[in-house]
């Protein structure tokens, strides 16, 4: 029997049909099997969270530094290399006191490098309350004041940051900015077990060390790292305690400018080598590094690397090319990691701050307005 061509064509169009007609339920068979161990995924219970006291390989193993001699030095290290405590983290906090308008920037770059990273500690910035209420009449200053609480409300918007404006403290520093917010105040701070507080100017590369410090056990009000020069050291860890915060006050009342002395006397100090070490270093120990020195591995393992070079005011600033080419260390990996640590301290002031590099001051001296106060 032979088909006509109506036949055939019907025949023809009824296979494609079923051929696409089949494509699409195999298609759609498909996506219902990905679908379901997509949901099977979602639902499956996640893996038991790892116990607050399991080593952490990245934090826990990091050295302080150079033994500074002292017994102390052994017992830090063994809780480095053990397991981390477990600590409620409501009790320590990392807290920036700024008292002028050239600081405000670094600590916000702290607080948002904290956030980052998720530490998991309180963030607090101290600054004047005076701020709050402040009308300058001359323009720079102003415009000055206007930045500084535009950042310190980025801080709390955009960080989690508590803002906490304080007193001067006149008995103690009348006409005196430094001396009116002394950081041995911080010792007052009792709501919290252990604070944190990092010099400016600085980065923050890996907060996890810096956790660890913040969670280890420690009788001394007062513990930094130190090295041979008589800046002031890049870190300080706070037990705060009323009877402290007393003896502090009763010292400087009678002598603001003796805070310098105060702290090296009742400060623990930790060797800080002059070589570049893990957790906290300086820029300057850099100039000191050995030939097997590695820039990948020091900028991965730093915890806090306060930029601090003896020829440079600082690195918020636009250091004339000359200066800053003569301040580098030797050519070699220890250059590579300086020039590094400079340029990723401009970009992270412009990308957290929205602020270029000051000019230099028309005078290299002392810091008058919210420099780092000699002795802290």
């Amino acid at each position: 029997m032979l088909l006509t061509s109506s036949q055939i064509s019907m025949t023809i169009s009824s296979g494609i049909v079923f051929i696409f007609t089949s494509l699409l339920f195999l298609s759609g068979y498909v996506l219902q099997q990905q679908t379901v161990r997509s949901l099977q995924a979602a639902i499956h219970p996640p893996p038991p969270p790892i116990p607050s006291g399991a080593p952490s390989a990245t934090a826990l193993a990091r050295p302080f530094g150079h033994p500074p001699g002292s017994s102390g030095y052994v017992s830090y290290q063994k809780l480095l290399g053990g397991p981390a405590p477990d600590i409620d983290w409501k009790q320590a906090a990392y807290v920036q006191l700024v008292t002028g308008h050239m600081t405000v920037c670094n600590a916000v770059m702290i607080f948002a490098e904290l956030a980052a990273q998720k530490s998991r500690a309180q963030r607090v910035l101290l600054y004047p309350k005076m701020w709050d209420q402040d009308v300058e009449h001359d323009g720079l200053r102003a415009l000055e004041l206007e930045r500084s609480m535009r950042l310190i409300r980025v801080a709390a918007v955009r960080y989690g940051v508590v803002l906490a404006p304080i007193e001067e403290m006149l008995d103690i520093g009348a006409g005196n900015t430094d001396a009116a917010f002394p950081l041995s105040g911080l010792l007052s701070m009792t709501r919290f077990d252990h604070i944190l507080y990092l010099r400016s100017s600085g980065l923050i590369i890996d907060s996890s060390a810096l956790d660890t410090l913040l969670s280890l056990p420690t009788n001394a009000s007062l513990t930094s790292f130190s090295d041979s020069s008589t800046a002031p050291p890049p870190l300080t860890l706070l037990t705060p305690s009323r009877a402290a915060f007393q003896t502090a006050i009763a010292t400087l009342r009678g002598n603001p400018s003796s805070e310098h002395a105060y702290l090296r006397r009742n400060t623990h100090f930790l060797a800080l080598p002059s070589t570049p070490a893990p957790l906290v270093s300086r820029t300057s120990a850099l100039h000191n590094a050995s030939e097997d020195f590695d820039a990948g591995t020091f900028l991965s393992q730093a915890g806090y690397v306060q930029l601090f070079d003896e020829d440079i005011k600082g690195p918020e600033y636009n250091i004339p090319r000359d200066v800053f080419l003569q301040s580098r260390p030797r050519p070699g990996e220890a250059r590579s990691a300086w020039e590094e640590l400079y340029e990723m301290y401009r970009m992270r002031r412009m990308a957290v701050c929205g602020l270029d590099l000051e000019p230099m001051p028309a005078v290299f001296g002392p810091e008058t307005d919210g420099g780092d106060k000699v002795g802290t």
